[in-house]
């Protein structure tokens, strides 16, 4: 009697596994397959935000040009220019917004801006966490690949799950994941694993249990 309750119990017990292998097979398949790193993206002009430097040149007007930076709190002060708005618009924006403020002083002012310093705003940023050989936040570059970043964070260390990597990504206001294989990229130099990167995207790469 002991023994064909043990045998049912082992039997219960091989079933709940497989079970749960199912679970977690069909988790891990739901995750978005990530664009190839040739796909087509939309062209991106650079959006300035705080860290980055702005030099400002007001044409025939060497006075009230300089370079300056965009503060924290994503503002910028010049001469005759105080605390105007910078973070989240091109330099062309910028020139524009300058120039208006400067139109109150400056008969018809023609102002160029030219970034320096490249940082972004963070949702223009490509935030690597995890198992990287050097963590940290990258400003995103037009057609900028998985490739590239992992170049730009010195790949991952010994102890990473490489090939459990995901990408967060949002899409039309929602959060997206997907899988990305970073261990056959790196170490097995598959170029099919690469992928291409948007801006705002969140790389996380797991440590291996194992």
């Amino acid at each position: 009697m002991k023994l064909k309750n043990f045998s049912r119990l082992q039997r219960l017990a091989i079933a709940a596994i497989g079970f749960s292998v199912v679970i977690l097979a069909g988790c891990a398949t739901s995750m978005n397959p990530p664009p190839s790193a040739d796909a087509q993206l939309p062209s991106h002009d650079y959006l300035i935000g705080p860290g980055d430097s702005v030099n400002i040149t007001v044409w025939r007007n060497p006075e009230v040009s300089q370079t300056v930076p965009v503060r924290p709190d994503g503002k910028i002060t010049t001469p005759l220019v105080e605390d105007l708005p910078a973070s989240g618009k091109t330099a062309t924006q910028l020139a524009r917004d300058i120039e208006k403020v400067l139109g109150k002083y400056i008969q018809q002012p023609v102002v160029t801006v030219i970034v320096t310093g490249f940082v972004g705003p963070y949702t223009e940023q490509i935030r690597v966490i995890g198992q990287a050989a050097k963590p940290q936040a990258l400003p995103y570059r037009q057609d900028m690949s998985l490739m590239d970043v992992m170049i730009a964070v010195g790949g991952i260390t010994e102890f990473a799950s490489g090939n459990k990597a995901t990408i967060v990504r949002v899409v039309d206001g929602k959060q997206q994941k997907y899988g990305v294989r970073l261990g056959d990229l790196i170490k097995q130099g598959d170029i099919s694993a690469n992928t291409a990167m948007r801006p705002g995207d969140v790389l996380i790469i797991p440590e291996s249990f194992f």
